[in-house]
């Protein structure tokens, strides 16, 4: 993962301070890019240690995504907590007086919807004029009930059409913004066929490069290996371009000491089964081999 230890550098050393929403202050870099060879290994950080509940979570929060799931209870019962923060933060922003434990008590019992989201975007995107001809480059069509799947359309036209150069799922529907618990941040990406390869470059415009982005570089290689995998495809580039690319002012001590750890050799990922469906994927169905990460950092995120 070189890569994205190159990556921490250039912010380091060109980042300019900004102010940021949290009011936690940030330096911050605009437009960068990375490119992971798939083939050559599982894009997971081994510089701090991704195993245990943070792979779990990163494949519970996927599948949640392809489930077209918005409701945050579906993640905290299986103990995964990436979500629970902006979902309090939602709850205060809407009125809502329950402190966090007791919120989340409620959550458990009655579930709490972050409205429309990833996967509502992914799975049943409402089109703001449903007169418009919602159709593929074969002639078929993308709705469904009134909504598009976005998902399904995109692996069908990998499919029948490897060639296209549309094939592109977005998460950014401009009039459900308003009605998000939190505006997307990896917002559009899209696949590339050649030499029996898939590839996929994403769109992030806003990453927090220190706790979020080796999450969001280790959910895209997987849904890459996924959507190969369902479309008999091998696996080619992930390629990750972000906007506005930062390190919080408390994560920069964090930073500097991951730079003193040299990478290790990336672990293999195997999917033990081929499902019908990419919807019907579990964590059982994912194994890292050979992963040999250096121990957690001191003020990295937990998600459970």
């Amino acid at each position: 993962m070189k890569q994205y230890h190159d990556l921490l550098q250039h912010i380091l050393d060109n980042g300019i301070k900004k102010e940021d929403r949290t009011g936690t202050g940030t330096i911050s870099t605009f437009g960068y890019q990375m490119r992971f060879d798939l083939s050559k290994g599982f894009p997971l950080l081994t510089t701090k240690d991704m195993s245990g509940k943070r792979w779990e979570g990163i494949v519970h929060e996927l599948n949640w995504f392809l489930d077209g799931d918005t409701d945050v209870s579906t993640l905290i019962d299986k103990g995964v907590n990436i979500w629970t923060p902006d979902a309090y933060r939602w709850y205060k922003q809407k009125g809502g007086e329950l402190p966090k434990e007791a919120f989340i008590k409620h959550v458990n019992n009655a579930g709490f919807d972050l409205g429309p989201i990833y996967g509502a975007q992914w799975r049943s995107w409402q089109p703001a004029e449903l007169a418009w001809d919602y159709r593929l480059d074969d002639g078929s069509e993308m709705l469904t009930e009134n909504t598009v799947d976005q998902i399904s359309s995109v692996i069908e036209q990998i499919k029948v059409n490897p060639n296209s150069r549309r094939l592109i799922v977005s998460a950014w529907n401009v009039g459900d913004l308003p009605e998000m618990a939190l505006p997307p941040c990896h917002i559009l990406f899209q696949f590339y066929v050649a030499n029996g390869k898939l590839s996929c470059q994403l769109y992030q415009r806003s990453g927090d490069v220190f706790l979020g982005v080796p999450y969001n570089i280790t959910s895209y290689a997987l849904l890459t290996h996924m959507i190969a995998q369902q479309t008999g495809l091998e696996v080619g580039e992930f390629i990750h371009t972000l906007g506005d690319a930062h390190l919080y002012l408390n994560h920069i001590e964090q930073a500097k000491l991951q730079l003193t750890r040299e990478p290790r050799e990336l672990p293999e990922l195997v999917i033990k089964r081929n499902p019908d469906s990419i919807f019907e994927y579990s964590i059982d169905d994912f194994e890292l081999i050979g992963y040999n990460p250096y121990p957690s950092i001191k003020g990295d995120v937990s998600v459970g």
